[in-house]
């Protein structure tokens, strides 16, 4: 019995009426696969959750007056650089899942692995925030950013492979997302070496190094 559904030549299954011959495509499960759709939903959610978790930390002071907000500036500081880290995560995750053409086994777990790395961003920006930018503190802190990065650079890799596959992107966009990944990966990783005997200047890197992924490589 028909499902109104047909398999193209791509490997891609969907509906005649929303094939279309740009970059984007319609997209439903292959035997069982989930879509990059409910990829990006679910990690969406856990985001979010994040976020959520960050803010809970912010405790307002004691004291009704503008002074009292003063001692309270390494949270807020630690609070905005980390926010604004998982805002350019965000951003650049859900970029590039524009270009997968389904869920497969390892991309699902790369992604698993990207995100475990950005849950473990609150707790390290509450001891940064706690400790007012001491050396292992940030040293870690700096340290989750490379673990992050480095599952987002096998993240990048697996979604081009198959991106080139359908021939979604130019080798000019392949190339420029591929460096990027490996010279932020790199700079992260100085950052937390730095962080060892110049902590606050360690976490001065970190957002000059996020600058790089503000924008995410276009096709």
């Amino acid at each position: 019995m028909s499902t109104g559904w047909e398999r193209y030549a791509d490997g891609v299954a969907c509906a005649p009426a929303q094939r279309d011959t740009n970059l984007t495509v319609s997209r439903t499960p292959i035997d069982g696969v989930p879509t990059p759709e409910r990829l990006g939903a679910f990690s969406d959610g856990v985001f979010s959750i994040i976020i959520t978790i960050m803010v809970l930390e912010l405790k307002p002071p004691p004291e009704p007056s503008f002074a009292a907000l003063l001692p309270l500036w390494p949270t807020g500081v630690s609070y905005a650089v980390s926010y604004f880290f998982i805002a350019i995560v965000w951003v650049n995750h859900h970029h590039l899942l524009r270009f997968a053409s389904h869920a497969a086994p390892r991309l699902v777990w790369w992604n698993f692995a990207h995100l475990f790395a950005v849950s473990l961003v609150p707790v390290s920006t509450a001891w940064v925030a706690i400790t007012r930018f001491a050396a292992a503190p940030v040293t870690v802190y700096a340290a989750v950013f490379v673990l992050v990065n480095s599952a987002y650079v096998a993240f990048v890799w697996e979604v081009l492979a198959q991106a080139e596959v359908q021939n979604k992107v130019s080798p000019q966009m392949r190339r420029v997302t591929r460096v990027r990944s490996v010279v932020t990966l790199g700079m992260f990783a100085i950052a937390t070496i730095v962080s060892l005997k110049f902590p606050v200047w360690g976490f001065v890197l970190v957002p000059c190094v996020l600058l790089v992924h503000l924008r995410p490589v276009q096709v």
